[in-house]
């Protein structure tokens, strides 16, 4: 059985993040004093006396001729359609908008249980005045302070008051085993980052690759500011898909929402098994993209370069744009390119195939017997300078990681040569690898 889906709308500004970060626990959401923060649909798992619900935050609602806002709107009405509770956030310390009145004529068609949140109610002597918005016609009304937690607990009592326990009748509802809110924290799926700087079209091959419209695409830099996280099937089995927000360098960032963005960008390099780092092929590698590929590299991700706006070149930039990859990103060893165009969907199904190659390199496992055999042909061939391998033994695997027992230091060039040595004779190109020594 599926658990209820609870939305929160609102017109922006008027505190739904915070309610989320609030009944939630932790900080999920961004939250910063600007109208249009959350763009995108973000679903996290809720639980409140034992009753799991599926929490939906959406963008602010406005009826607008803005291409961005009439985006970000649709994502709400999206929502608004798969909800099973609707919680409409209003400010309580202003009076009912004309906004908010568009809001409420936008829910009431639907016919769905709403409760309406006068938030920013930190003063409980204020309480009595949420009764003023009775007039956007909804019975359900309770004053809280989201930033403070003021009243939150009557809130959620009020959510789940008609929901199912989560195990009733021997019956465990659906994501009620998770261990984490956030889906992207499920160390037992395969997770896959999609990164890049900011307008390389990462939303745009994201929506493709789950076909549907889950993220805002707009031509303007910035439109995510958090990571999305979706479930999907594929023939590798149940994979979570991570669209981030675009990353550029420090200097260019200059707002706080922007920090924190890139901050979770970040984060998710750092959560990801497999990352598709995404460049304009328009506009070439930059130092920028540079950088990054160090950062994810450094992490130990395997990295997929895409192409992406490979339609838009004529045929003499293509050859002068693959020779410019394969110099400026050398430092990656094996490349794996993909050239696409997320718009029209060209070359988006080979994405999948490629990921399944390189997932059989990240997961090898050599057997040692088989490891030290070739550590011991690969030292007679060239043999270290100072020092000598004695044996070897693979301790890992996401990436394959060897640690080398030495009688002494290696020299780094050394190290390399067996990295190398690894790579080419197990096929290990598609992957990074980890070489740790320990002398005796």
């Amino acid at each position: 059985m599926k658990m209820n889906t609870v939305v929160i709308v609102g017109r922006p500004n008027v505190g739904k993040s915070t309610l989320v970060n609030r009944i939630i626990g932790k900080r999920v959401s961004i939250v910063e004093e600007v109208p249009g923060v959350t763009r995108d649909r973000l679903e996290y798992i809720g639980s409140w006396n034992n009753k799991n619900f599926k929490l939906i935050d959406t963008g602010g609602w406005i009826k607008s001729k803005d291409i961005l806002a009439q985006k970000i709107s649709s994502q709400v009405e999206v929502a608004l359609k798969e909800a099973d509770t609707i919680i409409m956030v209003v400010d309580g310390t202003v009076s009912i908008t004309d906004e908010d009145d568009k809001v409420a004529n936008l829910i009431k068609p639907l016919k769905k249980r709403v409760i309406l949140a006068v938030n920013k109610v930190d003063n409980p002597m204020l309480e009595s005045e949420k009764w003023e918005f009775a007039k956007l016609g909804f019975e359900d009304i309770v004053a809280i302070s989201a930033l403070h937690g003021h009243n939150t607990g009557d809130l959620l009592d009020e959510i789940v008051k008609d929901f199912p326990d989560s195990l009733e009748g021997g019956i465990v509802y659906e994501e009620s085993t998770q261990s984490d809110n956030n889906a992207a924290d499920d160390a037992s799926l395969l997770k896959v980052a999609i990164v890049g700087q900011p307008n390389v079209g990462k939303s745009t091959l994201f929506n493709k690759l789950i076909e549907s419209d889950r993220s805002v695409v707009h031509d303007m830099p910035g439109t995510t500011t958090d990571t999305i996280d979706t479930h999907i099937e594929t023939e590798l089995g149940t994979i979570v898909l991570l669209d981030t927000a675009g990353i550029r360098r420090k200097s260019r960032v200059d707002e706080d929402l922007e920090y924190y963005s890139v901050a979770r960008a970040l984060k998710t390099i750092e959560l990801a098994d497999i990352v598709f780092f995404v460049i304009d092929a328009t506009k070439g590698v930059s130092n920028q993209d540079q950088r990054l590929a160090e950062r994810i590299d450094f992490v130990g991700s395997p990295i997929i370069i895409v192409l992406n706006k490979w339609d838009l070149l004529d045929g003499e930039s293509k050859p002068l744009l693959e020779s410019d990859v394969k110099s400026k990103l050398s430092f990656l060893g094996g490349l794996q390119i993909i050239r696409t165009s997320a718009l029209y969907g060209k070359n988006v199904n080979k994405l999948f195939p490629m990921l399944t190659e390189t997932l059989i390199s990240y997961r090898l496992r050599i057997p040692t017997n088989v490891l030290n055999r070739f550590l011991a042909l690969a030292q007679s061939k060239h043999p270290p300078v100072e020092g000598k391998i004695l044996y070897a033994v693979q301790g890992d695997i996401n990436p394959p990681t060897f640690t080398l027992f030495t009688n002494r230091k290696l020299r780094p060039n050394y190290l390399r040569y067996i990295e190398n040595q690894l790579k080419d004779n197990f096929d290990l190109e598609n992957s990074p690898i980890k070489i740790r020594v320990r002398i005796r």
